[in-house]
């Protein structure tokens, strides 16, 4: 068994601590909203209940076989009194503070990741209990930290689409590729290969590391009254409920896209056009250009 050091009891703690900050904010935010109720709407829900508003506000955790790496969306608006609004802000300090603390735990006490993930959930057991009856037992810490969107000023109109990017491409150099090759496994036959191969190009090659960008939601807002910068509308992604101040706690008006996003779009293909059809180093996703 491996003992734990200090440092890692002390960020267990403070961990521990934030996480009940995280989950009481969040408890008041839904206890808020019920109590100064207003409309609410969801993309993939019709109609929107405050069951959907719950899950979509506490969804903490992972569904049995998700990617580590992916995160689920919630999208929707929520017609935010006075009382609503005001309770955003401490939810999301907690999930900043929630994730500062991971990024220090990540740096100083790495061993006790799995741990948290498995052991933090139990400190709220009626939620706990609840999820893990649906699959969804261990905490993901990507989807813990997300910032809770919120528009800045009371909103005339919302228009949203989705944004389907297809690929980002980061140009590197030979020697740029070789750094990031040498800190992964250089036992490993498949590393051993990649670095052959790159140790055949000219230095002064230009490489493309290629990045799939998951399609997201964008809202564009349009408000009432310009911001103090000036600006009569803002753009926002959405991943959470949007929450959009009003007084009445009536929806502005506001389009329904597509359930689902389209296809990549056809400029992004045609700028991966230049690279190779397959990878160089597939370790690091990076491609020569023809």
């Amino acid at each position: 068994m491996t003992t734990r050091q200090p440092t890692s009891y002390r960020l267990l703690a403070e961990l521990e601590a934030a996480y009940d900050r995280l989950v009481e904010s969040t408890a008041h935010l839904y206890d808020s909203w019920q109590k100064h109720p207003g409309e609410i709407w969801s993309l993939n829900h019709e109609p929107a209940t405050n069951v959907w508003l719950h899950d979509a506000l506490f969804d903490y955790w992972y569904q049995d076989g998700q990617d580590g790496r992916a995160t689920r969306s919630h999208v929707g608006l929520v017609a935010a009194r006075s009382p609503v609004m005001e309770a955003i802000e401490p939810v999301n300090q907690a999930k900043t503070a929630f994730a500062a603390l991971i990024a220090s735990i990540r740096k100083n006490a790495p061993e006790i990741i799995p741990e948290i993930k498995a052991i933090i959930p139990f400190r709220h057991p009626a939620l706990h209990g609840h999820l893990s009856g649906s699959g969804l037992a261990r905490l993901h810490l990507k989807q813990c930290w997300r910032a809770v969107p919120a528009a800045p000023a009371a909103v005339q109109r919302v228009r949203m689409a989705w944004y389907v990017s297809g690929r980002s491409i980061k140009r590197l150099s030979v020697a740029d590729a070789e750094r990031k090759l040498m800190t992964l496994d250089t036992q490993a036959t498949h590393i051993r290969r990649q670095l052959r191969a790159l140790a055949g190009l000219p230095a002064s090659e230009p490489l493309a590391q290629v990045q799939t960008q998951a399609p997201l939601m964008r809202a564009n807002l349009f408000f009432h009254e310009p911001l103090p910068n000036g600006t009569t509308r803002q753009a926002r992604n959405v991943a959470l409920p949007l929450f959009l101040p009003c007084d009445d706690g009536r929806l502005p008006e506001h389009n329904r896209p597509a359930a689902k996003p389209p296809q990549t779009r056809q400029r992004a293909r045609r700028s991966d056009q230049r690279l190779e059809d397959h990878p160089l180093l597939p370790s690091l996703r990076v491609y020569r250009y023809r």
